[in-house]
């Protein structure tokens, strides 16, 4: 097992001043943290923005554990009132930037934010729900701000540059991120000062082996809790740079970004590198020759496709597994060390086991469900009594996937426990689909299951009955796909639409989805 030296985290401690004060302090304050587009922001640089959010939240009123909602594409202000939030004992809330207005409002609502901060062209689909959001008392927007909205630059230019950092414990609560699923909404799992530390020191040094030599980019977006660690306080643990893309991750684009800002590490999701490998000639028309490893995480990685993308670019791809709960990967295969089709073996510092329905572990080379204990795990679901205590066992979290581990200590994926689907690396809720394709006035009934399409990779297949005045055709097939893609975030539409007489169901009226899943 790899080893790496630890901090120990003291009981007063606050993550701000650990990510990002602390370089400065150290000497790298003249140092890029962060390549943006056109421009570097140094260590120094980043301090101070810091600075500057924290003083104007402070002067808008923003006190010790109120929440601060962060509706924000990748950049720097991103970075800034993440950790400027934390600096004064707030807390920030990422959410997620593809989502629809009413899942803004709802996030708004149960997280009762005070102020939220958006970058203007995210305005187009929050803005409207603005005004219903029942705690939002000021809106800051990075960018153009209208009426009573307030512009990011000019707030933070008349805020002072200098902020001592509030004295938290390591257990104080640092931030939330929402968690899909499989019914009802999103949760919000609370996260504490000390578990980026923990996710750092354990995966991030012990098998990324970063340091502060390396240069991170990462297609999945920072409030993913994937992306927060991949690009923002992994690089930030070590002094190393992260490049932040703000644009969606098209395979071209990621290319294009690796050709230019060169980084070592690239983070992404197999339905990436699967689109990745279909762009001709890519290995002549862009030089990735600046990578030392790439990262595979979301959704099972098919061995396939990691045969081909290690053979065409000639760089270690490795596939691991991590959780919005517990905040980054605790299962991954190792450089030199891949098992492809497997999703590796348990992280240093966290402990994992398989165990039957009734909590009893299972032999070796049985399937059962992945329980999984560490430092980085949320505290519990804010406002969400009954999800807690069904994922949480002491200092265990169920993480609702079936695995089985290999005599070698190597772990299988085996699928759901629920019916969620990864998608791209995205949860989605097959109930949230259903529901939508029902409002649609030709569908009488609807189920939503996952289908592998070429590449071994998940997606959305539905099942409807139509109603008796309806006529099955490609025209409506067409026209269903486009109702949900309007209606909730677009990945989530079905890629398939098949007609049929009836759904099978139990006796008491709930569709069997297995059967479907058996059908395909």
């Amino acid at each position: 097992m790899m080893t790496a030296p630890l901090i120990e985290i003291p009981d007063r401690f606050n993550a701000a001043s650990f990510f990002v004060d602390r370089h400065v302090a150290e000497g790298r304050g003249d140092k890029a943290a962060f390549l943006h587009e056109d421009r570097a922001v140094t260590y120094a640089g980043l301090q101070e923005l810091v600075n500057r959010v924290g003083n104007a939240l402070l002067g808008l009123g923003v006190e010790m554990e109120h929440r601060v909602l962060l509706l924000l594409l990748d950049c720097p202000e991103f970075v800034a009132s993440f950790f400027g939030a934390i600096k004064i004992g707030a807390i920030p809330i990422p959410v997620n930037t593809m989502m629809r207005a009413q899942d803004y409002l709802y996030f708004l609502n149960d997280s009762r934010a005070r102020v939220a901060i958006i970058s203007q062209p995210l305005l187009a689909e929050a803005g409207p729900i603005l005004d219903q959001a029942k705690y939002l008392r000021r809106v800051v927007i990075v960018g153009k701000a209208e009426g009573k909205q307030i512009a990011f630059d000019q707030w933070v230019g008349k805020a002072a540059a200098r902020l001592e950092a509030v004295e938290t414990s390591k257990d104080d609560t640092a931030f939330w991120l929402y968690s899909s699923g499989s019914t009802g909404f999103p949760k919000g799992a609370v996260h504490l000062q000390h578990d980026m530390v923990v996710c750092s020191d354990t995966y991030a040094l012990q098998v990324l082996g970063i340091t502060e030599r390396d240069r991170t980019a990462s297609a999945a977006k920072l409030f993913f809790a994937y992306g927060l660690g991949n690009n923002m306080y992994f690089p930030m643990r070590v002094g190393a740079q992260g490049v932040l893309h703000p644009h969606r991750p098209t395979p071209e684009g990621m290319f294009e970004v690796i050709d230019r800002h060169k980084p070592t590490i690239f983070f992404g999701v197999p339905t990436l590198y699967a689109a990745m490998l279909q762009v001709k000639e890519a290995e002549k028309r862009f030089d990735c020759s600046s990578l030392r490893l790439c990262v595979s995480a979301g959704e099972a990685l098919p061995p396939e496709l990691y045969k081909r993308w290690t053979e065409r670019f000639k760089v270690e791809l490795i596939d691991g597994i991590g959780t919005t709960e517990i905040l980054h990967i605790f299962l991954s295969n190792r450089p030199g060390k891949v098992r492809a089709g497997s999703t590796g073996q348990v992280v240093p510092g966290y402990e994992a086991v398989i165990l039957d329905d009734d909590g009893k572990p299972v032999p070796r080379g049985e399937v059962g469900n992945l329980r999984v204990k560490g430092d980085s795990t949320m505290a519990y679901y804010w406002n969400k009594h009954e999800k807690t205590k069904a994922s949480l066992f002491g200092e265990w979290i169920q993480t609702g996937d079936k695995y089985y581990q290999d005599e070698e200590g190597y772990f299988w994926y085996c699928g759901r426990s629920d019916d969620m689907l990864k998608v791209g690396g995205i949860w989605v809720s097959p109930v949230e689909v259903e529901n939508t394709l029902v409002g649609h006035p030709a569908i009488l009934e609807a189920a939503v299951v996952g289908k592998e399409d070429t590449d071994k990779l998940v997606k959305p297949k539905a099942y409807v009955v139509l109603k008796d005045t309806q006529t099955a055709s490609a025209e409506l097939e067409q026209e269903l796909k486009h109702f949900v893609k309007d209606k909730i975030a677009p990945y989530k539409y079905p890629r398939w639409i098949e007609f049929v007489s009836e759904l099978p169901k139990t006796a008491t009226g709930k569709i069997q989805r297995f059967k479907l899943r058996q059908r395909d």
